[in-house]
């Protein structure tokens, strides 16, 4: 890697979306956290190039062409328009945005395929999957559903159980089906050709814990290897969207195996894009292999969710490294978002669009601020609280940073025919070119929180020296034109530094004042530079408006989705069956069923303490909680509650867990209760507490 202060060559990719439905603001956390990284980086003097693309290929895409009538190549194309807008609207800055169904990325999947083949590193192993006769299709976990065998909750999915979170594998579940058709599915076996990750352990133990991810990270990757790595299942069979495995007539990479190298392929076909100039004629431009061999000097980031870093942690860096290619520098895993404190819901409106925020809200940079303001090094969860959202960037940005020119730049237009003049030293102007450095270090190290922090101290010691020197009053006062001029320039320049700093988070607003205050493109090396005396600035329009809390209800109100259902004719004989039974058992459901109270009491409720909880590698909706109900050591429940709720702010409160339930095995350990929590269509699962005074190991009766 480079020196901080020599040029660097930097590559940076966000993860792929999914080209099967449209930009949240869950997901504009990542491209939004990853854009003002490379920002700050441009600003520094690097190179850096940002490339991303639709993640396009697989069984759900698949499906939902069919379903639309279209094929999946049009769907894509569809997606990836929207896919684009919504990202241009909220200024991510991608230097090529690509798809993953692109002739660079198949050349380039096969080609590792092969290379990962010679080293010894594919094998081909006979399986048994669950088969829908009516679709003539192997189905993946996804796409089976049927009765838990533990819990015995009805419609759940073929890898876990989302009411009592326990995880099995497809074959366990009790009436299985599968949710395209409705058929019952059989078993079928097939060959499936599979990547020996087991081969790469000692080299993964090695890289995980060479730095190149956060310690929490490497942590958690480390809980792969207990119990030893299995083998990499990377093939599908047809019907698939996908690419077709070379001499493997049928067989098609599962998307996982061809996804990450989309991020080869976009640079790539940026390559391939610099190579000709804008007159048509060729030029030197981009070196494909400068960045992508072993030995690469270059600079390679991965901004991820942590919800994906198995993938990325695992699987990726195997794959680059028995292919011939160099591995990340890092890769930086986040948090996920949740609103108003809750996982996002369309009941609630909460489940909001990347592109009914452009049209309600309007300004794409207040959220970027937001967003920024929360946002640190950690895999930590953040929240849009929307009260807070309106509070803030009224507070901050419009109350603080632009009410320095607001204030001054007026009378710089109307007294002195725009003309600066600047004091020779001022103490304010000094304190705030002397916190670069550390605002440098912060963005460097994605603290974007702390750095906005700071930004805002200095923006309040602006405002406390415009304050002091009253220039309203000035103005008034004969003989005082000259310190007049003085004060606003001083504060004019105070603007600039603060609009430089805040540039990586709010780069349309920034291209803005630059245009106010004739200055050419803010980059951090002109920290040092100051607005000079008889320098010119422009007219000053005042620049952003205050958000306003009608704005904020206008935009939960659209995306509010009716929970009134709407019916769906099935399509076969065997769904049209499997709806009767679904209806048949709704019926049922809703009917009351008594029971006695020797049955109640069979059931041992007791008052747990959660004295730790944590993420558990690997489960989308599990968290592993120890629990002290009164007994020698704490039980170890898994409670599928990770949805709702952050592992810390759960360390301490009081619970119920039923105690006599029978301890099961599940893939990630035994879990020994339940814990008690409530959910409908309204939201949920909310965990019960009890009243003040219940102490752990309490009965409930």
């Amino acid at each position: 890697m480079a020196t901080p202060n020599s040029p660097r060559k930097i590559l940076v990719t966000s993860a792929l979306p999914y080209a099967n439905g449209s930009i949240h603001l869950g997901h504009l956390v990542e491209y939004i956290q990853t854009d003002i990284w490379v920002r700050f980086q441009k600003m520094q003097g690097h190179t850096v190039h940002y490339v991303c693309a639709d993640d396009t290929h697989g069984t759900p895409i698949m499906l939902r062409a069919e379903k639309e009538g279209i094929t999946p190549e049009t769907l894509i194309a569809n997606v990836h328009k929207e896919h684009s807008a919504d990202f241009s609207g909220f200024l991510i800055g991608f230097d090529n945005y690509y798809s993953t169904n692109a002739p660079e990325n198949k050349a380039l999947s096969q080609g590792i395929y092969n290379k990962l083949k010679a080293a010894g590193k594919i094998a081909t192993k006979t399986i048994e999957q669950f088969y829908d006769p009516v679709k003539n299709m192997f189905l993946p976990d996804r796409f089976i559903k049927g009765e838990c065998p533990k819990c015995h909750a009805k419609d759940q999915y073929g890898d876990s159980c989302e009411v009592c979170g326990a995880t099995y594998n497809p074959t366990e579940l009790i009436n299985a089906y599968s949710a395209v058709s409705g058929a019952a599915p059989v078993r079928k076996e097939t060959e499936h050709y599979f990547f020996k990750l087991s081969d790469c352990e000692d080299f993964l133990k090695a890289w995980t814990r060479s730095g190149t991810l956060q310690g929490e990270a490497a942590n958690k990757m480390g809980e792969w290897f207990e119990n030893g790595l299995n083998d990499w299942d990377i093939s599908r069979d047809a019907p698939y969207f996908g690419f077709e495995i070379p001499d493997a007539p049928g067989k098609y990479f599962y998307v996982w195996l061809d996804a990450p190298i989309g991020y080869m392929a976009s640079f790539k076909k940026l390559c391939a894009m610099s190579q000709q100039g804008a007159d048509g004629n060729q030029k030197v431009g981009l070196d494909f292999d400068e960045y992508w061999k072993q030995d690469s000097a270059t600079e390679l980031y991965h901004f991820i969710g942590k919800d994906i870093l198995y993938f990325h942690a695992l699987f990726w860096p195997a794959t680059l490294e028995f292919s011939g290619h160099r591995k990340p520098t890092q890769i930086f895993a986040h948090g996920f978002l949740t609103v108003n404190g809750e996982k996002m819901s369309k009941s609630r409106g909460t489940f909001i669009t990347a592109r009914s925020y452009l049209d309600h809200i309007k300004n794409p940079e207040y959220l970027r601020y937001y967003y920024a303001a929360k946002l640190n090094s950690t895999m930590e969860d953040i929240d849009l609280n929307l009260e807070d959202f309106v509070a803030r960037v009224n507070s901050d940005l419009v109350g603080k940073y632009i009410n320095i020119a607001s204030r001054t730049a007026g009378f710089i237009n109307k007294r002195f025919d725009g003309k600066l003049n600047p004091s020779a030293n001022n103490a304010v102007i000094a304190e705030i070119k002397a916190a670069a450095p550390l605002l440098a270090d912060s963005y460097a190290e994605r603290e974007y929180g702390k750095a906005l922090r700071e930004i805002m101290r200095l923006a309040d010691l602006a405002n406390g020296f415009v304050a002091d020197k009253a220039p309203w009053v000035l103005a008034k006062q004969e003989g005082q034109d000259a310190l007049l001029q003085e004060v606003c320039s001083d504060a004019l320049e105070m603007f600039r530094l603060l609009t430089l700093y805040l540039k990586p988070v709010l780069p349309k607003l920034a291209g803005e004042v630059e245009q106010f205050l004739n200055v050419a493109p803010l980059t951090w090396a002109v920290v040092d530079a100051s607005l000079s005396a008889q320098h010119s600035i422009n007219a000053y329009a005042h620049l952003i408006t205050r958000i306003e809390p009608k704005q904020i209800e206008a935009l939960t109100e659209a995306n509010k989705e009716s929970l009134q259902a709407t019916p769906v004719p099935p399509a076969h004989s065997e769904q049209r069956h499997a709806q009767h039974q679904q209806n048949e058992a709704n019926a049922s459901a809703e009917e009351p069923a008594y029971i006695s109270i020797e049955d109640f009491t069979k059931v041992d409720l007791r008052i747990a303490k959660i004295v730790n909880a944590e993420h558990v590698e690997g489960a989308e909706k599990l968290l592993k909680l120890s629990l002290d109900i009164g007994e020698e050591k704490p039980r170890q429940v898994f409670a599928g509650i990770k949805s709702a709720y952050d592992p810390a702010t759960l360390i301490g409160r009081l619970t119920v867990m039923v105690a006599n339930l029978a301890p099961r095995k599940m893939k990630f350990g035994m879990s020994e209760g339940m814990v008690l929590a409530a959910s409908d269509e309204r939201g949920g699962p909310y965990i019960l507490s009890p009243d003040n005074g219940a102490q752990p190991g309490m009965r409930v009766k």
